[in-house]
């Protein structure tokens, strides 16, 4: 028999209850959440899209570099500070500079997950993704970046985590559909 030292409990720390995973979201929900994956959204809106046709001329370059500068900065504000959280249990958009969920939504409750092709931006290398649940778009995340690999994250997280949903093979956030 082996014994999987990845699991033992630290005594101190912060986390001192928690115990260890050795690879990301492998410690089934039983046990504790775990984080799999988390994305900081990218810009978008309005004056990212004006900026964006500025930075691909060659005269107004620099312009559309000074548009995007409070942009980038405002990306990183305590106040405003905004992550997308996959964990082993849940997908959350979490706020602050403590980051503390504002939105959520359980594996379980996760019927599809959808690309939104319009808002797709490859300049930013980024899109929106829309979490079905129920038949209704139950959370939206604008500016996720690399959207697809997000979106394979979540499909993915669903039928590892959630007994029933595993219909067909599990598909690899880097397989190209």
């Amino acid at each position: 028999m082996v014994f999987d030292q990845s699991q033992l409990v630290h005594a101190s720390g912060p986390n001192a209850s928690q115990p260890r995973q050795a690879i990301a979201g492998v410690m089934p929900p039983l046990l504790g959440e775990a984080r799999i994956r988390e994305a900081l959204p990218v810009m978008h809106g309005p004056l990212a899209k004006v900026a964006q046709k500025l930075v691909r001329s060659i005269v107004l370059a620099p312009l559309g570099w000074a548009l995007l500068a409070p942009l980038f900065a405002m990306k990183f504000a305590p106040f405003i500070f905004v992550r997308y959280t996959l964990t082993n249990r849940r997908l959350m958009i979490q706020r602050g500079l403590k980051p503390t969920p504002t939105h959520e939504i359980k594996l379980e409750d996760i019927d599809e997950v959808r690309l939104v092709a319009a808002d797709d931006d490859p300049f930013y290398h980024s899109g929106t993704l829309e979490i079905i649940s129920k038949g209704q778009v139950a959370l939206r995340l604008p500016g996720t970046p690399e959207s697809e690999g997000f979106r394979h994250a979540i499909v993915n997280a669903v039928k590892a985590w959630v007994p029933g949903k595993a219909t067909g093979p599990f598909q690899a956030a880097s397989a190209v559909p």
